[in-house]
């Protein structure tokens, strides 16, 4: 193997689990699996879950990992075919039948199709993915599907079915290889059936607390370990209180990075108090966690790490 050949497909079950974990991810069993499946079989993986919980970062390790090409479509409401897939380059062709019309003898039909060759085709992400690539299929993350209109859905389904792209004026645009599709979801409406259906799909959750607490080892491994068996207990205490927005792992990993930044070596009052914008987002849940709370936390933290209850460390 050459040392610009790109990594093969992992093969064993838990190939992938070593595979994302070699990039700093720590994966659980399920998703390792379904990750597996959508690989060999060559089907999209569709990814619903809470914000900030890694379902993009899952793609990002992927493509990194495998040694392919990132191809990233950000979602957002209005998204149409211009953006997403393509669009003709206006400008250039209007310089282009401006210089025809300035050197006379001009051929319309002639004209006509050289401005819509595909030099004058400017390529979005879809379309992106669909082209060969030296180092192997590309890896195309969709990500925040459901910030898109439906109408956007039913166009997505030709790329997801054939992955192909019609052009009318060029014809049908077939990859040759179909890329590694990984599509996400903050599950903010229903996607359609039809999509869902041409894909493998995981529930990203919340990771329990000995996962999480893994994941800050390998994200933050500046933090020290008990500091860090703080973090995840205070995190998990959170997501099973009535907040608007329950913190993600990108909070207890941002969280964890600030509170090594001000080198703190343990919990306390003060400490939480002031740094809790780390993990939580809007004022009403600020309020929610008055010092009293957060002592109480804290009493109940520190006597279960003291009794070794928190798990191996």
């Amino acid at each position: 193997m050459t040392a610009n050949a790109p990594t093969p497909l992992p093969h064993p079950i838990d190939a992938p689990t070593a595979l994302l974990e070699a990039g700093d991810y720590i994966v659980d069993r399920r998703l390792a699996t379904v990750l597996f499946l959508a690989l060999r079989l060559g089907r999209p993986l569709f990814l619903e879950g809470e914000a900030g919980v890694g379902k993009t970062e899952i793609a990002k390790v992927l493509a990194k990992q495998l040694g392919r090409r990132l191809v990233r479509l950000q979602c957002y409401e209005g998204l149409d075919v211009a953006a997403a897939v393509y669009e003709w380059d206006y400008p250039r062709q209007m310089v282009e039948i401006r210089l025809a019309e300035a050197a006379g003898g001009i051929d319309r039909e002639q004209l006509s199709h050289d401005i819509f060759s595909e030099r004058f085709l400017i390529r979005r992400p879809l379309l992106q993915a669909l082209e060969p690539d030296p180092s192997g299929p590309p890896v195309l993350l969709i990500d925040e599907l459901d910030r898109t209109d439906a109408p956007f859905e039913a166009f997505l389904l030709e790329i997801l079915a054939d992955f192909q792209v019609t052009v009318p004026e060029l014809g049908t645009l077939k990859a040759a290889q179909p890329p590694i599709v990984v599509i996400t979801s903050n599950r903010t409406r229903e996607i359609h059936d039809a999509v869902k259906r041409r894909c493998l799909y995981h529930w990203v959750d919340y990771p329990d607390a000995a996962r999480e607490l893994a994941i800050v080892r390998r994200r933050a491994p500046e933090v020290m370990e008990r500091l860090g068996q703080a973090v995840v207990a205070f995190v998990q205490r959170l997501r099973g209180m009535d907040l608007y927005k329950l913190p993600g792992v990108a909070e207890t990993i941002d969280w964890s990075r600030a509170l090594a930044a001000l080198d703190t070596f343990s919990l306390d009052p003060a400490v939480v108090s002031d740094t809790l914008g780390c993990l939580l987002k809007y004022q009403e849940d600020l309020d929610r966690l008055d010092s009293g709370t957060i002592q109480a936390l804290l009493a109940e933290i520190n006597a279960e790490i003291a009794d070794a209850r928190f798990g191996p460390s």
